[in-house]
């Protein structure tokens, strides 16, 4: 299967991650190793290292600049449901819903058939107009009756 730059970027930088935890990279190099310009690294960053998949990006511009990611480690599981609860807003697009149920599943809090089942009920298709503020409420629910459960 081909695999586009924007992939191997990512894989880049998670192999960054896997080894120290943190990512410190700074764009203008990154770009040079992948002969592309530094625009397309922040696409990368802004696209695939969200908050709501488990990253908290920083970054500083200038000569010196630098981009520092790393993966959020949460000590216990209820810890990681109310981090999440914390940041939820009123309105969730399909894309940030989709990146937290991946999350949950990553992390072993629900099964690929249990993420795959809310997933179905969650595009605009289904849930209309009001879609953003339902999902929202569906992750408040999810995220509470998750963080009762005895797993």
């Amino acid at each position: 299967m081909a695999r586009n730059t924007s992939d191997s970027i990512e894989e880049y930088i998670k192999k960054l991650l896997s080894q120290s935890g943190i990512a410190e990279i700074q764009r203008s190099n990154l770009a040079d190793t992948f002969q592309v310009v530094p625009s397309q690294i922040n696409y990368v960053i802004k696209t695939r290292f969200t908050e709501s998949r488990g990253y908290i990006v920083e970054s500083k511009r200038g000569g010196g600049g630098y981009i520092r990611i790393a993966k959020v480690r949460f000590s216990d599981k209820h810890h990681m449901l109310n981090d999440l609860l914390n940041n939820l807003g009123s309105q969730v697009s399909e894309h940030v819903f989709t990146d937290f149920i991946q999350l949950l599943f990553d992390e072993g809090i629900v099964t690929e058939q249990e993420g795959n089942l809310v997933l179905a009920t969650a595009s605009d298709a289904v849930l209309g107009e009001e879609a953003p503020f339902i999902r929202s409420r569906m992750l408040r629910s999810l995220l509470l009756r998750l963080d009762r459960k005895g797993n």
